[in-house]
């Protein structure tokens, strides 16, 4: 017959086992700055109000600037109206040099977005000049800040925080922008979209 504590020791061992089997999962942590992956493909597609400029190798009459329209079209010489809406600046030379393929021998198109007017960032909080903003393709963190003219006093640099849409649903990322300012963590890219809020330090 097995002794008292042996058998207590045994209930214990059997109790440890069934908790650790009933255990819920731990909940997977919000992105952080280090693993936030790059702007997706389509922050780098045009919309309305964006300017963007076609340049025609040899052909200075087919280059130049346009401004995308409320339809998301430009008026492109000899192709009349050219939805641009949606396309990446590779996409679109594409259209372009399949339209122009028609008139011209061979014609090397490329197309580069001036300024990105159709999408926004906000900065909000403790920033000298919060706001709206154009986002720029490739905007960090740090770009959004400056453009905001910088912390004030009593800003909360590394609890600053960027509201995100993710699969339709906010998500709120913590990005340490102090740690980032002076190379400990790395940089932080926006998306287009993303609301930055810079909480007040109460220390």
């Amino acid at each position: 017959m097995r002794s008292l504590p042996v058998l207590f020791l045994a209930l214990l061992l059997a109790v440890a086992s069934a908790c650790r089997s009933a255990a819920p999962a731990t909940p997977l942590p919000l992105p952080s700055a280090e693993d936030s992956s790059p702007a997706s493909s389509q922050a780098n597609t045009m919309g309305p109000g964006d300017m963007v400029e076609v340049r025609v190798f040899q052909e200075p009459d087919h280059s130049g600037i346009w401004r995308v329209s409320p339809e998301g079209t430009i008026d492109y010489p000899l192709c009349g109206k050219v939805e641009l809406a949606g396309r990446t600046s590779s996409t679109a030379a594409d259209s372009l040099r399949e339209c122009l393929s028609r008139y011209l021998r061979r014609p090397q198109v490329s197309v580069l977005i001036r300024e990105y007017n159709s999408k926004k960032i906000f900065v909000f909080g403790e920033v000298q000049k919060p706001g709206t903003f154009p986002y720029d393709g490739e905007m960090s963190i740090i770009q959004a800040i400056t453009l905001a003219g910088g912390f004030t006093r009593t800003a909360a640099q590394n609890s600053t925080n960027v509201t995100r849409l993710v699969d339709g649903q906010e998500r709120k990322i913590r990005v340490p922008v102090e740690d980032i300012g002076v190379g400990r963590e790395k940089n932080f890219q926006l998306q287009p979209g993303d609301i930055v809020f810079v909480p007040e330090s109460f220390f």
